[in-house]
């Protein structure tokens, strides 16, 4: 969308920010049971994968509580540690919607759960993922002033018409970050700690490549949208996510227009490479099995 074409309207029931009422009282007990059932499977596997941030947020919030959790409840505790909140929206919203929300520290998290048979892949971000997935990490305090970076550089980045590089950072890092720490790789990406299959392909599988972060590199470099990344970037530490963040993009778009895109599966000069991967997955053709 271009910075001059008006804001969408908001579908019928929401309100002029595209946020809804949860109405958790209309949760169903089978829908109750999805939620159970993905968080437990995540939370015997997350253990030794996920980062500390992730794993010390989601004991702060009490997710498991009562199935779906109540945003009202989780808010008093989340706004308490880091200021922010989560709002129910209808789905997907326009850009500028969803980066005001982030500006001001609002989380906008889909209200729906997907079904019983969907366990394993789901092509829209349900409450499962955007809760479970994304706000654990909004306990943490650094990441929290990341998240309001990045929706604050997001406005900026719509008026130049070079979103497609900044959502390639948000890609790498908020969906499918990994940290770099002493006892080996860990991840904090929502896409993958909310993924049964991709928390253990991230890690441990050998086919993506595994790099050290750089941001340009980062925003020269497609993405998979419709199965396992070929690529992962590892990021030194949360505070040096955000300090990345938070400098001057303007010499960087500049550079940007002038830099080619970096294939997906190339390793490029400079790269720190934690693995060099064998591509095998992708070259076997891959199949829809992110969550």
């Amino acid at each position: 969308m271009s910075a001059d074409s008006p804001t969408p309207t908001p579908p019928p029931g929401a309100r002029s920010d595209w946020t809804i009422d949860q109405d958790w009282q209309a949760y169903s007990q089978s829908e109750h049971d999805v939620w159970t059932t993905l968080y437990e499977r995540q939370t015997k596997l997350l253990p030794g994968r996920a980062c500390n941030a992730f794993l010390k947020g989601l004991d702060a919030l009490d997710l498991h509580r009562g199935g779906i959790p109540e945003f009202s409840r989780i808010n008093e505790e989340l706004n308490r540690l880091t200021g922010w909140s989560v709002v129910a929206v209808p789905g997907l919203v326009p850009d500028e919607v969803f980066f005001e929300h982030l500006a001001n520290r609002r989380f906008p998290a889909g209200r729906f759960i997907r079904k019983p048979d969907e366990l394993d892949y789901l092509q829209e971000p349900d409450v499962f993922h955007d809760v479970f997935g994304h706000v654990p990490m909004l306990t943490d305090p650094t990441f929290a002033d990341y998240m309001q970076a990045y929706g604050q550089g997001g406005m900026r980045a719509l008026g130049r018409g070079q979103l497609h590089n900044l959502a390639r950072l948000y890609w790498y890092t908020v969906e499918f970050g990994l940290l770099e720490t002493s006892e080996g790789l860990r991840i904090y990406g929502a896409g993958i700690v909310s993924s049964r299959a991709e928390s253990i392909f991230a890690l441990n599988d050998p086919s993506p490549n595994r790099l050290g972060f750089d941001l340009e590199r980062v925003m020269r470099t497609p993405y998979r949208i419709d199965d396992f990344q070929q690529v992962y970037f590892v990021i030194p530490s949360l505070k040096a996510l955000l300090n990345a963040t938070l400098q001057d993009f303007e010499p960087i778009y500049q550079r940007l227009t002038q830099a080619p895109d970096i294939d997906i599966d190339v390793m490029a000069p400079g790269d720190r490479v934690f693995t060099c991967g064998t591509q095998a997955y992708a070259m076997a053709g891959g199949r829809l099995a992110s969550a």
